[in-house]
């Protein structure tokens, strides 16, 4: 059984900006604390999931009978060379021409 440890006390205003500042999310303090009430909300239902009572229940991975539905493998006619080439901005020959992001030796640069 897997138990979950989470503060009935809601996310204090340290932790939602340590959340914030992990996101890499810029907030002022309203957004700050607009972020904490949703937080604290979100830790209140988890809460409410924690306390349910599931003696009796059999752990579900899977709720959804549905298989892998693959379809056959199948080849099917695709563009021509021609074709996937024809709004390339930029071609060389047969080839789409990209930029460089790796410099290095005969890159011309």
């Amino acid at each position: 059984m897997v138990m979950m440890v989470v503060s009935k006390l809601g996310v204090s205003k340290e932790e939602t900006a340590r959340i914030a500042e992990l996101a890499r999310l810029s907030l002022d303090e309203a957004e700050l604390a607009r972020a904490q009430g949703d937080l604290s909300e979100i830790v209140s239902y988890v809460n409410k999931i924690a306390d349910l009572n599931t003696d009796g229940v059999a752990p579900t991975v899977q709720p959804c009978t549905v298989s892998n539905a693959w379809r056959e493998d199948v080849a099917l006619p695709s563009l021509s060379r021609e074709e996937a080439l024809a709004n390339a901005p930029d071609r060389q020959g047969e080839f789409l021409r990209v930029p460089s992001i790796i410099q290095g030796e005969g890159d011309g640069e």
